[in-house]
């Protein structure tokens, strides 16, 4: 039922999506939680800060209509990505997926690879939903909170075929850089969570941090640059130009890939 079911209406387009909610009442009933790990809470510093933006009636809706379908909260428990997916396919976890287009896009061009796609933007999150929804795509599960809580608490060793992040914040002034999510623990992490094989693959425009990024995964035992100049690699194909990235390219952003193979070990 709607958040509005029993509400009066205002007199504005789009009413009974934007009407004002009681106090302690939640933004979306049936969607993601504002905190969903909150009995998590440990002093340890973030990589993501939530970001408020207005949330379109289309992003609402997909999230009222679709988030107890193919959305789940990270609340620290067990997750069976069989159960969750329906099926056995592999599954790539994407940290920070935006407004979700590239995402979409890459599930469509692959529907034998499972995506796990986290971010904390709720309105990239209902637009997310929405595009899988019009693409008819069962392929596709987006997530709400902290990845480390996700990859730590939640997933099964070696049950991951691969990690996207791409153009996460970069985090540039100097004082914040411990707070950038590529970091030899992050990796650490990671590692646990990826089947021999499965492919890290990053992208970012800010090449300082492209730099940190190449020098954090060259040093780590875990990993193997697919590069055997052991550089940068080329935007591959199957990766698709965002908006994001077109308008930096258009200010002359220098845009870096990097792919690493988890060795085994």
């Amino acid at each position: 039922m709607s958040e509005s079911a029993n509400a009066p209406e205002s007199r504005t387009s789009g009413a009974s999506l934007r009407r004002t909610r009681a106090k302690g009442e939640p933004r979306f009933p049936d969607g993601p939680k504002a905190d969903p790990a909150g009995s998590h809470f440990e002093r340890r510093i973030r990589s993501f800060q939530p970001r408020r933006s207005r949330v379109t009636a289309g992003q609402a809706d997909a999230l009222q209509r679709l988030w107890p379908k193919w959305g789940l909260d990270i609340d620290g428990r067990t997750l069976d990505l069989v159960e969750l997916f329906g099926n056995e396919n592999p599954v790539v976890l994407e940290i920070g997926f935006g407004m979700g287009e590239a995402t979409a896009e890459m599930a469509t061009a692959d529907p034998g690879t499972n995506v796990l796609a986290v971010d904390v933007h709720t309105p990239g999150q209902g637009n997310l939903l929405n595009l899988a929804d019009q693409n008819g795509l069962s392929n596709v599960r987006v997530a709400n909170g902290d990845a480390i809580i996700l990859l730590r608490e939640m997933l099964a060793p070696a049950s991951l075929n691969g990690l996207r992040v791409y153009f996460p914040d970069p985090w540039p002034k100097k004082r914040h850089h411990k707070r950038r999510l590529i970091q030899p623990e992050f990796l650490t992490l990671v590692a646990t969570r990826l089947r021999p094989g499965a492919i890290v693959h990053c992208a970012t425009d800010w090449e300082p941090y492209a730099e940190q990024m190449l020098d954090v995964l060259t040093a780590h035992p875990d990993f193997e640059n697919t590069r055997p100049d052991g550089g940068f690699a080329p935007r591959p194909g199957f990766r698709p130009l965002t908006r994001f990235e077109a308008q930096g390219l258009d200010k002359g952003h220098v845009v870096n890939d990097l792919l690493f193979r988890r060795v085994d070990q």
